[in-house]
């Protein structure tokens, strides 16, 4: 629940006021003059909007906004006042006032007015985060990670941004993997110097080489200038390469000695070059796994792992969810140029109640698409029809999975319900590695049997699926989203 600070000397008003906020749903914080107001401040700076009287005895407004601006206290003020002169109103908003009002003020007036306050302060707080971000000053304090399964994170962070010690970063896909590498650069000596980012599976094999270290004149056809790589471009800062387990094994020897050597030596060169690089690694797959089967070189692998921090999915933080989704809303809107001020608390509980496979990217994503679909001031459930669609249809497929057995005798595919189907359509034989036409195959095709035959193994038991195929449950059901079981299993049920 949202804070909100109530600032006034006439104890009748001060209840008043925070009786209104209260019915609103926030929770009101009182202080009956300036002095006390500013230590509140100062002791809690999560406090949403501060609504506060200009004139009192020991401190007036005036003097609480100026000593806020002084020590950069960035919670939005809104002034209430006896007296409605321009000059009043004009003072007030040079101070930094997002909002007036004159007493005694309507209910309605006084809560549309905090609501406004709060997505402005959302959406400068959205800026801060962007221009740290940019600058490579970004820090803790500029990523929503106030959940406590974020807490050792940050603490991790903290301890690797006093060194250049390699970070390797793991995390599902959409975790925010990167800010995490721009806390530890933003926090430390390297502050404010370049932050160069790789995405190493986005590049293609015979350019990833002279991508992260450079070329010279005619190293190869259409080389027709020197090339600085991104090792180069990083000098003096950070080098992130994310999905690092997707680089190819001879660039895995160059990376090896450029982390051991701090030398490059660009395609064409005669010589090395000395770089002065700290390096900060992600992926979203297991490295050591691919170290043991051979993918990924046994000798990088530890020489990335010294510092290893694992960023925990959304489902795992779900105490961030409110304050992700009203800065997206923030931004989006602004972006958007909607007025669209919250998110309603029945569209609140079905975002919290969903489990995220694609984590922050994915509720960044619907946030967006509920915006620019939306007409209303506020954000409801039919804004969201993906999400509701999924979260019905994901409780509706395993119920009717866990409760309903599998046939034993074999149903024609045609005349066969969608759950049969989705089990009776592959079943595992001696050439289940073969197509109709006697070829080996696809990837997919192999990994989609593999899942049928899993579910009807374990009798549709979704946690010994996952522990089975050794993947977690959110993987297991993006999967059945992937290959069709799962609209197979919602129409079947419907």
């Amino acid at each position: 629940m949202t804070r909100v600070l109530v600032v006034d000397d006439d104890p009748v008003q001060l209840r008043l006021t925070a009786e209104i906020a209260n019915r609103a749903g926030f929770k009101p914080l009182t202080a009956t003059g300036g002095e006390q107001a500013l230590a509140i401040l100062r002791e809690d700076r999560n406090i949403g909007a501060m609504i506060l009287d200009l004139v009192m005895p020991d401190l007036d407004g005036m003097a609480v906004m100026e000593a806020m601006r002084r020590e950069r206290l960035t919670t939005p003020v809104i002034i209430q006042t006896a007296n409605a002169s321009l000059e009043t109103v004009i003072s007030a908003m040079r101070q930094g006032a997002a909002d007036y009002f004159v007493k005694p003020v309507s209910p309605e007036r006084l809560v549309i007015s905090l609501r406004n306050a709060m997505k402005l302060d959302t959406l400068e707080a959205a800026i801060r985060a962007e221009h740290a971000r940019k600058t490579g000053t970004f820090t803790a304090a500029d990523m929503i990670a106030k959940a406590p399964a974020m807490g050792r994170v940050l603490t991790l962070c903290a301890k690797a941004a006093k060194s250049t010690i390699p970070v390797l970063i793991e995390g599902e896909t959409g975790v925010g993997k990167e800010l995490v590498a721009r806390i530890i650069q933003g926090s430390g000596d390297r502050a404010g110097k370049p932050f160069i980012t790789v995405n190493c599976g986005a590049i293609p094999p015979n350019l990833v080489e002279s991508v992260l270290f450079g070329h010279k004149k005619g190293a190869f056809t259409g080389a027709i200038a020197d090339q600085p790589g991104k090792f180069a471009e990083a000098h003096n800062g950070t080098l992130f390469l994310d999905e690092i387990g997707e680089l190819p094994p001879d660039t895995q020897v160059k990376l090896l000695r450029a982390l051991q050597d701090g030398e490059i030596e660009p395609v064409g060169a005669s010589r090395t070059e000395r770089v002065n690089v700290r390096v900060i690694s992600a992926t979203n797959r297991r490295l050591l796994n691919l170290a043991k089967s051979g993918e990924f070189r046994e000798d990088l692998y530890y020489r990335l792992n010294v510092f290893p921090i694992y960023v925990p999915p959304l489902r795992e933080r779900m105490e961030d969810v409110p304050a992700l989704v009203s800065m997206f809303i923030a931004r989006f809107s602004a972006e958007a140029g909607k007025r669209v001020l919250g998110l309603s608390p029945v569209a609140l509980d079905l975002l919290l109640g969903y489990d995220w496979p694609g984590n922050v990217r994915q509720l960044e994503n619907a946030v967006y698409r509920a915006i620019v679909l939306s007409d209303g001031a506020f954000l409801e459930t039919v804004d969201f029809p993906q999400i509701v669609a999924q979260s019905a249809g994901r409780e509706t497929a395993l119920s009717d999975i866990e409760t309903v057995p599998v046939p034993a005798a074999p149903t024609h595919i045609d005349t066969a319900t969608a759950r049969q189907r989705a089990f009776e359509e592959q079943p595992a034989t001696p050439d289940r590695f073969l197509d109709a036409t006697g070829e080996i195959a696809a990837l997919a095709q192999i990994e989609r049997a593999a899942i049928v035959f899993a579910i009807e193994h374990h009798g549709g038991r979704m946690s010994r699926v996952a522990r089975a195929l050794k993947i977690g449950r959110s993987t297991l059901y993006r999967k059945l989203h992937e290959y069709g079981l799962a609209e197979e299993l919602i129409n079947d049920a419907a």
